[in-house]
């Protein structure tokens, strides 16, 4: 017999579904129905179509914002499929006189992307309905259902028994003794499982007396469930809401736990507040064991001209430190009309071991103080302007109020510069800043400070040479000054300088697609001396040296003090570059400052200079056979010993394996070796670890190891760690245990970040499973 196609042929049927169809051939049964047939057209014929919807214009978003360059969205596209009429094909098709129909042997059901096939289905006129037996499959798109029996209509959907599903889009899948696909798009499930596991046995699933999936909205809510982990319950929830895709959504995140012996035990139950596209609310309520519960909080906005975080941690009533903790850091930035913007940056904590109880390692109980600055900066194509002001909390109480920063209240800074568009290239620049110095103890005061440049370029792709020429003029009006000291001292003189270098280019030998660069500089500064021991020093330094501060025209950052100069600088680097991607293979740098004249200014207790400065040698491998190193000297020719040295060398095949070789030495201040490094054992099994040595206290500052187990659908980790906790020296030690289930959340302490910080070149985004 040949197979039917399209639509039925009984007058409340073809009403029903809203088509037309011009009968093949038909015969009476003895039992009065009809059963038609379609013979195979011998013809190329026009295929039978339904009614089209009409296109749907001006929609909006689920959440009432327009969405630009859209005019139909799902939801819309759902109501509208809704109204599309059934299409019905079939090898055979028994119809009754009154409307009742059988379908069997390939039974399609079509309406818009809902498709559902079946070996036998029944057609009931009076209800709409279509009532399916055997084995059945249903899709639409976003979910592809199967199951023994079950009923479908065309306004209410598909009721399904013992049915098992996927959602390829996410990916993931389940099973459910019932299951009801809505019209809406909703998926109400009773007595189901749901993982992300691909096997039908999976390691973890979902368990809930239902389940209730918003296809359309991407969301997901489950009652009375439990989160198993190899057959265990390790979770219960007797409320759950997941999304269904990448989308953000309102609802209780997995809990955290972990321990430290500061703390003890702890646990946190967040929830999170997606209270619109363009800002939430994270609520991470932590209880400690040894310290009472934190409320902590973390609201982020973005608007077409502001975006911002503020976070918050308050603790009452500390059991450990019998006092009330908290910590408050906001971060904002507004993008203001015709270039200008605003940008907020403070925090706060309630007492100096703020950092050394709650941050976890050297970097947080290393906090000497926090900043709080507001900025008013604008920008054009020759203007820079800014006006801030700074201040400071002082966490280190070791600092003496001496030695605290000075707060700037407030700072005015503008930089213009420009170039003239003639056969002489000439450029100019002016910088010019006014800084009120504000402190509990010490000189304070006003400093104002102005430089003005004109310079020549000129140069090609081979080389430049930049003579330029200015003067300084520096005022103070000072406060709290020593008796008969001038509370307004100036300084002004003029500076010049000659920057010239070569840009050298060849191939490299033996036919390599390499190519190799030599690029010499040379760098003049004439700057005449001027007595300035009659200053004060507000935020003036010597930078560490390296190869970029040999070329600098100052000496020291920040305007108390400017070195006078009669120096040539020389360096000379050379670059090997792959000719096929451009991308660089090697560096080499050295360099080295030749004092004409010594140099007379100094700030307060800094070594006298020579002739001739350290001599700076820096070398970069980048990706040699998966190798990349990094090595940089300072020597001192006059003592011949090494001021600074830094060794780097990382073994990196792929982004969850890496190795890392370190060591770090500054004279009479630091000397410290590094190992870290993360590797697959097995395809299974990983290991990590780092150590970080102090030479100098024979001691070790750090150490952690750790081995994680990953399947195809979760992975485990235990990391256990001891770290420097104080700055007094003292040790703390934790351990964090983390199970990770692809797709749903992390069960415990999140470790990848803490992991991809500690492990240079490590990321846990390239393991793979």
């Amino acid at each position: 017999m040949s197979r039917s196609t399209a639509c039925l042929v009984t007058p409340p049927l073809l009403a029903l579904l809203g088509c037309t169809l011009v009968i093949g051939e038909s015969r009476a049964d003895a039992a009065g129905e009809v059963a038609t047939t379609m013979p195979m057209p011998t013809t190329v014929q026009t295929p039978m179509r339904c009614p089209a919807p009409s296109p749907v214009a001006g929609m909006q978003r689920a959440d009432g914002l327009p969405e630009q360059g859209i005019t139909r969205d799902l939801p819309a596209i759902r109501n509208t499929e809704n109204r599309l009429p059934v299409e019905v094909s079939s090898d055979s098709a028994r119809v009754g006189t009154d409307g009742a129909a059988v379908l069997s042997g390939r039974v399609e059901l079509r309406q818009g992307e809902r498709r559902l096939e079946a070996e036998e289905v029944k057609y009931d006129p009076s209800t709409g309905e279509f009532s399916v037996s055997g084995t059945l499959t249903y899709t639409d798109g976003l979910l592809t259902a199967r199951g023994g029996t079950g009923r479908y209509a065309a306004t209410t959907g598909a009721n399904l028994e013992d049915a098992q599903f996927d959602l390829p889009e996410r990916p993931a899948r389940g099973a459910a003794a019932r299951m009801q696909i809505g019209t809406d798009g909703r998926v109400r499930l009773s007595d189901v499982w749901f993982s992300t596991c691909p096997d039908a046995s999976p390691d973890w699933r979902i368990r809930a007396r239902s389940i209730e999936l918003d296809t359309r909205n991407g969301n997901g809510t489950g009652r009375n469930a439990a989160v198993e982990f190899l057959g265990v319950p390790i979770l219960y929830l007797p409320y759950m809401s997941f999304p269904l895709g990448e989308q953000r959504k309102s609802g209780f995140l997995v809990p955290d736990t972990g321990f430290n012996g500061r703390s003890g035990v702890q646990l946190a139950i967040p929830y999170y507040f997606n209270l619109a596209p363009n800002y939430d609310l994270l609520l991470q309520p932590r209880f400690y064991k040894k310290r009472g519960i934190d409320a902590g909080a973390t609201f982020r906005y973005l608007t077409m001209t502001q975006r911002g975080e503020i976070r918050a941690n308050l603790l009452p009533s500390d059991r450990v430190r019998d006092t009330d903790r908290h910590w408050l850091r906001l971060r904002h930035r507004t993008e203001l009309p015709a270039g200008w913007r605003l940008d907020l940056d403070a925090a706060d904590v309630s007492d100096a071991e703020y950092f050394e109880d709650f941050a976890a390692g050297a970097d947080g109980t290393s906090t000497a103080f926090l900043q709080r600055v507001a900025r008013l900066s604008y920008h054009d194509e020759h203007w820079r302007v800014r006006g801030e002001v700074q201040q400071f909390q002082t966490i280190d109480r070791a600092l003496q109020p001496i030695d605290r920063p000075y707060s700037q209240l407030p700072r005015l800074a503008v930089r213009g510069e420009g170039r003239r568009d003639a056969a002489l290239p000439l450029s100019y620049a002016l910088d010019a800043e006014v800084v009120n110095f504000d402190r509990d103890t010490g000189v304070t005061g006003w400093r104002a400070d102005a430089s003005s440049r004109l310079a020549l370029d000129f140069g090609s792709s081979a080389y430049y040479l930049r003579p330029a020429a200015g003067v300084r003029y520096t005022r103070y009006a000072l406060d709290n000054v020593a008796s008969g000291a001038t509370s307004s001292p100036t300084r002004s003189l003029p500076f010049a300088s000659l920057d010239a270098g070569l840009l050298l280019e060849r191939p490299a030998e033996g036919g390599r697609a390499t190519r190799i660069t030599l690029e010499p500089r040379l760098l003049y500064l004439w700057t005449p001396y001027r007595d300035q021991d009659a200053l004060p020093v507000f935020d003036t330094r010597v930078p560490d040296l390296n190869f970029v501060q040999l070329f600098r025209g100052e000496r020291y950052v920040g305007a108390d003090r400017v070195s006078d100069a009669n120096q040539v600088s020389l360096g000379v680097t050379s670059r090997f570059y792959d000719g096929a991607s451009g991308r660089q293979l090697l560096a080499a740098t050295i360099g080295q400052t030749l004092h004409l004249e010594a140099p007379r200014v100094s700030l307060p207790n800094e070594p006298r200079i020579g002739s001739k400065s350290d001599l700076v040698a820096q070398l970069a491998v980048t990706r040699w056979q998966n190798f990349n190193v990094n090595l940089g000297v300072q020597w001192n020719p006059a003592q011949s010993r090494s001021e600074r040295r830094q060794v780097r060398i990382q073994y990196r095949p792929q982004g969850d394996r890496a190795l890392n070789l370190a060591y770090r030495f500054q004279d009479q201040r630091l000397e410290q070796t590094e190992l870290s490094g993360a590797w697959p054992i097995t395809r299974r099994w990983s290991a990590f670890g780092r150590l970080v040595y102090d030479q100098q206290e024979r001691s070790t500052l750090e150490q952690f190891g750790g081995i994680e187990y990953g399947a195809c659908c979760w992975r485990l980790r235990l990391v256990g760690r001891r770290f420097v906790s104080s700055r007094t020296g003292e040790r703390d030690s934790g351990i964090y245990l983390q199970l990770e289930l692809n797709g749903l959340a992390s069960v415990g302490s999140s470790a990848d970040t803490f992991l991809e910080e500690a492990i240079r070149g490590y990321s846990a985004a390239g393991v793979s499973r």
